[in-house]
């Protein structure tokens, strides 16, 4: 079932608080919060697609040490002695005082 985002419609026309609820794609918008009773509209969100250049897919590529070194990254983690190289060219470690070590 999808998830459908909703928004309360305030007097002033200012935007109100949004929230997301699960319902049938067949079933009729909501026209009340379901708790409150305030007055909603729902609101138009884009649609997830995933992909070779979704957000997902490059999450996953940028995690993968190997495809940031054939992508020409170089990649550091912070250590309490500095930044230690895990992926691509450079030195291995930077350390605090910012020497780099071969």
């Amino acid at each position: 079932m999808p998830v459908y985002v909703y928004q309360v419609v305030r007097e002033d026309g200012k935007p109100g608080a949004q929230f997301e609820i699960r319902q049938g794609i067949h079933d009729k918008a909501l026209t009340h919060h379901p708790e409150t009773g305030e007055p909603i509209k729902r609101v138009i969100q884009a649609a997830f697609v995933a992909g070779s250049h979704s957000q997902m897919a490059i999450d996953k590529k940028l995690k993968d040490p190997k495809k940031l070194e054939q992508m020409g990254f170089t990649k550091y983690e912070k250590t309490s002695d500095g930044y230690i190289k895990t992926a691509g060219k450079g030195p291995d470690l930077i350390n605090r005082d910012g020497k780099t070590i071969k």
